[in-house]
């Protein structure tokens, strides 16, 4: 009972420190007037991202590698089939060719460069965390300097963005709420794995990540009633790229991580890989440059059917 109250609390306190820092982001966006699309792609995205950094950092220094690749592995699966098949049930998505030129391509990229980096010897250290580093580095120099709008946005008011000070309030306090959210949770988490008997790779690759997917559904539901589409869909993106690049390349950076139960590398990572291959036909059938309830239903039975066969 104690572990479900810690993983309750750390949960909580993730969710509202992932708030408190999309807010204050946001905010800081808007004084400096960056386009929408940069916002979810990278303000966002990263805001909504920290949740997987700090509890991957925290566990791998704790000595829980699989709960870190496991929390990241998970979460990417979690954004674009439960996350993105609930938005998809709210509203249609129209995207424009800079989705599948530019923000699809870079997803992709990552994925795959951290698949070869952990496939063959099950470990990522100090050299692969600085290359991934480094990618994302030159990511963000391109898509600040050249990207274009990957989905046609709605008529709406400008916002408002919110006063320096309270953005610098929030900051603070959403960095708070994050560590102490990822301390509980970590323990609650290797609790649990521990009380049943299971790996921490299955709970992480379950209740740790899609719990710190919350921030991400939470964040793409208001931006879908806002009619911010280009946050919603550019911080799903955006964040699948931040978690392999930032979380699990400045984690490797700090210490190697290093796979425990091999189920990781012969079941999890391809359904990564395949739920974001999944998503570019979806956006060309059956209407082309859309996305649609019905894709929204086939990315949750996908999801259903990767916990059937990860937990079966």
């Amino acid at each position: 009972m104690q572990n479900i109250i810690f993983i309750g609390v750390g949960l909580f306190l993730l969710i509202l420190g992932g708030n408190w820092l999309l807010k204050s982001a946001v905010a800081f966006s808007l004084h400096l007037k960056i386009p929408k699309i940069i916002i979810g792609m990278t303000i966002v995205s990263f805001a909504t991202s920290a949740p997987e950094l700090i509890v991957s950092v925290n566990a791998a220094i704790e000595g829980f590698p699989d709960l870190a690749l496991g929390n990241v592995v998970g979460s990417n699966i979690a954004n674009i089939s439960l996350v993105l098949g609930i938005i998809l049930l709210l509203a249609p998505i129209d995207v424009r060719k800079a989705f599948y030129i530019t923000d699809w391509p870079v997803m992709m990229v990552a994925s795959i460069l951290f698949f070869f980096f952990i496939y063959f010897d099950g470990v990522l250290g100090a050299t692969e965390g600085a290359i991934m580093v480094g990618t994302l580095f030159l990511f963000l120099v391109y898509l600040l300097r050249f990207q274009q709008p990957a989905v046609v946005e709605e008529e709406q008011e400008e916002i408002k963005p919110l006063p320096l000070y309270k953005a610098v309030l929030f900051l603070g306090i959403g960095g708070v709420g994050l560590w102490a959210g990822s301390e509980f949770l970590i323990s609650g988490a290797v609790g649990l794995a521990t009380f049943y008997q299971v790996s921490e790779r299955i709970i992480g690759i379950t209740i740790v990540s899609v719990g710190t997917s919350i921030p991400e559904l939470a964040a793409s539901v208001i931006a879908i009633l806002k009619r911010e589409k280009a946050i919603s869909l550019g911080n799903l993106i955006g964040s699948n790229i931040f978690n392999i690049l930032a979380v699990l390349g400045i984690t490797s950076l700090i210490t190697p991580i290093v796979v425990i139960d091999q189920g990781l590398l012969t079941n999890d990572i391809f359904w990564m890989l395949g739920f974001a291959i999944l998503i570019l036909p979806l956006v060309f059938f059956p209407k082309g440059l859309r996305l649609g309830w019905r894709d929204g239903i086939i990315l949750l039975l996908g999801y259903s059917a990767f916990l059937y066969f990860t937990l079966g």
